[in-house]
């Protein structure tokens, strides 16, 4: 008959595996979803912002603002929507640094929605959510990096919004196989809190950079 250490051990060999598989499916998840450029028409174009400097955005944030401007030029949709705060004494929030430079590429101002709130991923889509339910708009393609697709499109689905993804391909996200790696092991960590919690999981370094 086994012994009872015997069956703690089966029972922590077995809580191993369930853990396992559900990381390792949750990666799987986020690298499929990465690979998914979803360019169907939408009420709004949605970039997630990044960190900007004195009204100069980002590499990472310029990256994503390319992107949205491209998929703009291409008529996916009629509205592009920046979003995102400022950090303590910054002069420039990220959401109105993102409009400028989406003007300078040529998006008329009156097309672009600067929502400027949301210091995480999860604030800044509950954000966008209201706005574009404000303005009678109610689909978005969600423009970020890659690994952070399958995350934003959970949360803009759980705000009630139908949503797809394009992501960069350009920008230090994507630049190395390192940055890839450390993008899928963070986004797995972030989402898998998100679905147990409901809070988002962003750290400074990865929301702000």
């Amino acid at each position: 008959m086994p012994t009872i250490s015997l069956w703690l051990g089966r029972l922590l060999a077995g809580a191993i595996v369930v853990a396992i598989v559900l990381v390792g499916g949750t990666a799987f998840r986020v690298w499929q979803v990465a690979r998914i450029d979803d360019y169907s028409h939408a009420d709004a174009i949605v970039v997630l912002g990044a960190a900007q400097y004195s009204g100069t955005p980002s590499s990472v944030f310029e990256a994503r603002l390319y992107q949205a401007s491209r998929l703009y030029e291409l008529g996916v949709a009629p509205t592009v929507i920046t979003v995102g705060g400022k950090q303590e004494g910054d002069l420039y929030t990220e959401a109105a640094s993102g409009k400028a430079y989406l003007e300078d590429k040529g998006v008329p101002s009156e097309h672009i929605i600067a929502v400027e709130t949301g210091s995480d991923t999860l604030r800044s889509i509950e954000a966008v959510a209201d706005t574009m339910r404000a303005n009678d708009m109610s689909s978005a393609v969600l423009v970020s990096d890659p690994w952070h697709s399958l995350r934003t499109r959970t949360m803009a689905s759980d705000a009630g919004l139908r949503a797809w993804t394009a992501p960069t391909r350009t920008g230090p996200a994507v630049y190395t196989r390192e940055s890839q790696f450390h993008g899928i092991a963070r986004e797995t960590g972030a989402l898998l809190w998100y679905q147990l919690t409901h809070f988002s999981a962003d750290f400074p370094y990865t929301a702000r950079q």
